[in-house]
């Protein structure tokens, strides 16, 4: 793909966010939409993968999303690259759907391989799968998401401790570090410090990027990632990012975070991202 379709797959996946979220009134569109860039780059440009979904992953990069709240931007993606049909996204946390407010396997979604919203876990998970590919000798990569805020459960630095422990270098684990969460800033709810240093004494190999909304040093950080796999230690991305980017009245605070736009704010964020090519569902 082109730059010029991947920015369109940004766009786009914005509009999803806002509809997605207005059309039952629920739904955590800031977060989402800090992180289109991050998909769009992964599914559009990093990750070797199939649609031919199959839980097992032999032979595919796998991705696992832990901070699950932000469901919205990941069933857009997972359309948008052909997964399942763009059409279904109009079922967004409606009864009986498949694509219910935190990602889950039961249903058999193509695209979800675990159950994620409580906080925390993903990262074991992906160190499972990780290893698993290590015996398996397959030699495709295992990617994580993780919200900044989920950095205050405690089970996330069990999983750091482990994973360098045990050389789990197939393993690229990025962190939307935002600075907001649910309750406000990180910064007022639980300071995460220097992030950084802590990282790197659980002796992970730590990337950073300031400009996480760019995609193309979010593309480009990525590959970097990918070059440093295979050396011995699990690789973390501090990646950047801005709640609500993109839409101008969700930007800059918390308070979006799980809320919905009303009919008038929708319109609002819709002008601010044109529909492209690829059409609304």
């Amino acid at each position: 793909m082109t730059l010029t379709q991947l920015e369109d797959h940004v766009q786009q996946t914005r509009r999803d966010i806002l509809r997605m979220v207005h059309a039952v009134n629920s739904g955590h569109p800031g977060g989402s939409l800090g992180c289109t860039e991050f998909f769009t780059a992964l599914y559009g440009e990093i990750m070797d993968y199939s649609t031919d979904f199959k839980m097992d992953g032999i032979g595919e990069d796998l991705f696992f999303l832990s901070n699950g709240h932000i469901s919205p931007v990941f069933y857009s993606t997972l359309a948008r690259f052909g997964f399942f049909p763009v059409e279904e996204l109009k079922t967004f946390r409606k009864i009986d759907s498949r694509l219910q407010g935190h990602p889950t396997t039961h249903e058999g979604l193509p695209g979800i391989r675990i159950a994620s919203g409580s906080l925390g876990q993903g990262l074991s998970v992906a160190i499972g799968a990780a290893l698993a590919k290590k015996l398996n000798n397959d030699d495709k990569l295992v990617y994580t998401l993780h919200g900044d805020g989920e950095l205050q459960e405690g089970q996330i630095w069990e999983a750091l401790m482990f994973a360098s422990a045990k050389g789990v270098d197939n393993l690229i684990s990025t962190i939307d570090y935002n600075g907001r969460q649910i309750d406000g800033d990180t910064k007022d709810v639980l300071d995460l410090g220097n992030l950084r240093a802590k990282l790197e004494a659980f002796d992970w190999l730590v990337l950073e990027e300031k400009e996480g909304n760019n995609l193309e040093k979010v593309i480009a950080i990525l590959q970097k990632a990918k070059s440093e796999t295979g050396k011995g230690k699990p690789v973390a991305i501090i990646l950047h990012t801005e709640m609500g980017n993109g839409i101008d009245y969700m930007m800059g605070s918390h308070s979006w975070h799980g809320k919905a736009p009303n009919d008038e704010l929708l319109e609002k964020g819709l002008l601010q991202n044109p529909e492209t090519d690829l059409k609304d569902y």
